[in-house]
C-alpha cells in the first residue's frame, strides 16, 4: 500500500431509497453537527440537498443521524 490518500465512501441503499421517497417534502434532518429543517430538493448516494430560506444545504449522507418528514 502506498502513502497516497483516498476517499472511502459508504452507500446505504435503504437510507437512499427512504430519502428518495420524501424528496420534494419538508423534512428535518439531524446531523452530527446539528439539525436542518427545509425542503428536501435532491438525493444522491453520497449527499442530500435541503433548501432552507432559499439557501441549499449540502449534507453528506454519512453525517445524517435521523430524518423525518415535517410540516
Amino acid at each position: 500500500m502506498d502513502n497516497s490518500s483516498y476517499l472511502q465512501s459508504f452507500y446505504d441503499p435503504y437510507v437512499y431509497q427512504t430519502l428518495q421517497s420524501v424528496t420534494g417534502n419538508q423534512v428535518t434532518v439531524q446531523t452530527t453537527q446539528g439539525s436542518v429543517r427545509g425542503k428536501l430538493t435532491n438525493v444522491l448516494p453520497d449527499h442530500i440537498v435541503v433548501e432552507m430560506n432559499n439557501t441549499p444545504f449540502f449534507i453528506r449522507t454519512q453525517q445524517i443521524v435521523w430524518v423525518f418528514p415535517s410540516s
